[in-house]
């Protein structure tokens, strides 16, 4: 009888997550310096939420290394790519986190595509982040948008 490992294509499976491993340490250190950046009367319950978002995307890079390690693989020591637009209003650091989750949603997507079918334990895991993920874009959405305004972006 075969394992799951024997199923999918480690190597690939492990690019994916080490990929996903850098998009969300990238995502901790871009949340924590727009965390330092916002200013003014709404700044408390902002600088809240992205200190959460941070924390989070720890978490998420713990566990997708942690997938790293039990396929036998060596979690990366990169971080994903950091943008610095020296824009600092809340429109535009919200605009530059939204393009960061769908970056990181696509990758979770990826890993999706090369584990389902084939391992439980991985595409659940897989499930679960990108359900996230989209759950992350749809505030950030509703965030950008107008008070009063229901039309979703897109």
């Amino acid at each position: 009888m075969s394992s799951t490992h024997d199923r999918i294509d480690a190597k690939k499976v492990i690019d994916s997550l080490n990929t996903i491993l850098e998009f969300e340490l990238a995502g901790v250190v871009r949340y924590t310096h727009y965390a330092l950046m916002v200013f003014g009367h709404a700044r408390i319950p902002i600088i809240k939420w992205m200190r959460d978002q941070a924390s989070e995307g720890m978490a998420h890079a713990s566990a997708a290394g942690e997938h790293v390690t039990s396929l036998g693989g060596h979690p990366s020591l990169k971080i994903g790519k950091l943008v610095e637009s020296h824009k600092h209003d809340i429109n535009q650091i919200l605009t530059e986190a939204l393009e960061h989750e769908h970056a990181t949603l696509d990758e979770y997507y990826n890993l999706l595509k090369l584990v389902e079918g084939k391992s439980v334990w991985l595409e659940e895991y897989a499930r679960e982040q990108v359900q996230l993920e989209e759950a992350h874009i749809a505030e950030v959405e509703k965030m950008l948008r107008k008070p009063g305004d229901l039309n979703p972006a897109g």
